[in-house]
């Protein structure tokens, strides 16, 4: 995806680390009465993100699994954060995110020398290394957020914002200080448009962006409210925008897909405006209902995009088996979520790559190295 720098003092971040995305990467569901022909079917409101899901994370063995999980238990004892579950599915950037052909025909995002996405990126791969942490665990809260399996009860934001709160990180990431201060807001009722109504009984309803915080702050809390392992959290952000807030991306030259005051030439290139904005780069043309919140609000960025993951990873969206795909889709796979998120299809070539360059940033944790670092 080509990015536009919108932040402050620190200066523009590396280029996104993955190729464009073909074309109106991110359908929406299929509806009564569209003729499915093979081609997509052009997504209309909510975006039922399709901006990539990462390759996913799943636990080596049943063994490790069991510990795992009674460790969990024992550490979190009265809360339920245990980790239970098999692997983490990711997966929502078709929410049409970053990586959308440059309409100008030039493509800024450099491809990285990264890890390749294994063939079967299945709940048999390894989980993530636990992020370094500042200090002991508060009493009561949780060490790190892992992923949640379907169905499980989700904290509340405040639940999660208390448990973040006890284990503070500096900010590492000036530039986004104004954005990490503003919360967002309601994207109403009727935000997904899938075959699943609980995707808003549930979960749009949920979607508030209210919490404040530094940038890792608002990533863990996002991850601990959705119920997604935090270190898949903090390396697709560093994909999707090195975790900056200001980060513009998927520009195009119809001024019909320009959001409320963002119009052609307003961001600096001349006859285009961005689609995509944010920490995640969520696509405005797909989730209309959340702005302003998704260019204003970090939290609101986050907490929308890993919505988007968890409706994919609850099995909310059937329709993903109705067009193209490289398996059939089932609840439970993060990763695949992951990879949807960029490619708005399952387990399709794009997708793997996109999710093969998420594991990447995630096995060199980048976010802990010196050149991440900008506050």
């Amino acid at each position: 995806m080509s990015t536009g720098w919108a932040g402050g003092d620190a200066g523009p971040p590396p280029a996104p680390a993955h190729p464009p995305r073909r074309p109106n990467p991110r359908p929406r569901p299929p509806r009564a009465g569209d003729a499915l022909t093979g081609a997509a079917v052009r997504p209309s409101l909510g975006r039922v993100s399709w901006k990539g899901t990462p390759g996913r994370l799943a636990w080596p063995a049943a063994a490790a699994v069991v510990l795992l999980v009674t460790a969990a238990v024992a550490a979190v004892a009265g809360v339920r954060m245990s980790v239970a579950g098999p692997a983490i599915a990711a997966g929502s950037r078709w929410h049409a995110g970053p990586g959308a052909p440059d309409p100008s025909g030039t493509d800024d995002a450099a491809s990285p020398s990264v890890a390749s996405p294994s063939p079967d990126p299945s709940p048999s791969a390894a989980s993530p290394t636990p992020s370094a942490q500042t200090g002991p665990a508060p009493a009561g809260a949780p060490a790190r957020f892992a992923t949640l399996p379907p169905g499980a009860a989700l904290p509340s934001g405040a639940q999660c914002a208390a448990w973040v709160r006890a284990r503070p990180y500096p900010e590492n990431k000036g530039a986004n200080k104004r954005a990490n201060q503003t919360t967002g807001h309601g994207i109403g009722t009727g935000f997904f448009t899938g075959d699943d109504p609980r995707a808003n009984t549930r979960f749009g309803v949920r979607v508030d962006g209210q919490f404040t915080g530094t940038t890792r702050e608002i990533l863990r809390w996002a991850a601990c409210k959705w119920g997604v392992d935090e270190d898949l959290v903090l390396a697709q952000a560093a994909i999707e925008s090195w975790w900056q807030q200001g980060t513009l991306g998927d520009w195009t030259g119809d001024a019909t897909r320009c959001a409320p005051g963002r119009g052609l030439g307003v961001d600096g290139r001349p006859g285009q405006c961005p689609e995509s904005f944010g920490i995640l780069q969520n696509r405005y043309p797909y989730e209309k209902p959340s702005w302003p919140g998704i260019a204003t609000s970090t939290a609101m960025n986050a907490d929308l995009a890993y919505a988007i993951w968890r409706v994919c990873f609850e099995g909310y969206e059937k329709w993903l088996n109705t067009s193209e795909r490289g398996r059939d889709y089932t609840a439970g796979d993060a990763w695949g979520c992951v990879g949807r998120w960029f490619s708005g299809r399952w387990h399709v070539v794009e997708g793997e790559q996109y999710v093969g360059r998420v594991r990447g940033y995630l096995d060199q944790r980048i976010w802990e190295t010196g050149t991440f670092q900008q506050p």
